[in-house]
C-alpha cells in the first residue's frame, strides 16, 4: 500500500519534476539578472538627472548673478502667475 507520503516523494523525484525545477531556477536567474541590469540603468539615468539638475541650477545662478533686476522680475511674474491660478480655483 502506498501512502501519500511516498506518493509525494516519487512524484518530487520523477524527471518532470526535476525539469520543472530546473526551469524554475532558470527562470529565477534570469529574472535576476533583468533586474541587476534595469537597477544599472536606472543608477545611470538618475546619476544624469541629477548631474542635470546641478548644471540647469549653476546655470540660472549666474544669469541671476549677471542679471539681478529680470531675476526679480522673472520670480515677481512667476509669483503672480502661481497666485493667479491658486485663486481663480478656488
Amino acid at each position: 500500500m502506498t501512502t501519500p507520503q511516498d506518493a509525494y516523494r516519487k512524484a518530487a523525484n520523477s524527471p518532470a519534476a526535476r525539469e520543472a525545477a530546473e526551469t524554475a531556477r532558470s527562470m529565477g536567474e534570469q529574472a535576476s539578472e533583468f533586474a541587476a541590469d534595469m537597477s544599472d540603468k536606472a543608477g545611470r539615468q538618475f546619476s544624469r538627472a541629477q548631474d542635470r539638475a546641478v548644471d540647469a541650477f549653476d546655470e540660472a545662478h549666474e544669469a541671476a548673478r549677471r542679471n539681478p533686476l529680470a531675476a526679480m522680475a522673472i520670480a515677481l511674474g512667476i509669483g503672480f502667475l502661481f497666485g493667479a491660478i491658486a485663486t481663480s480655483r478656488r
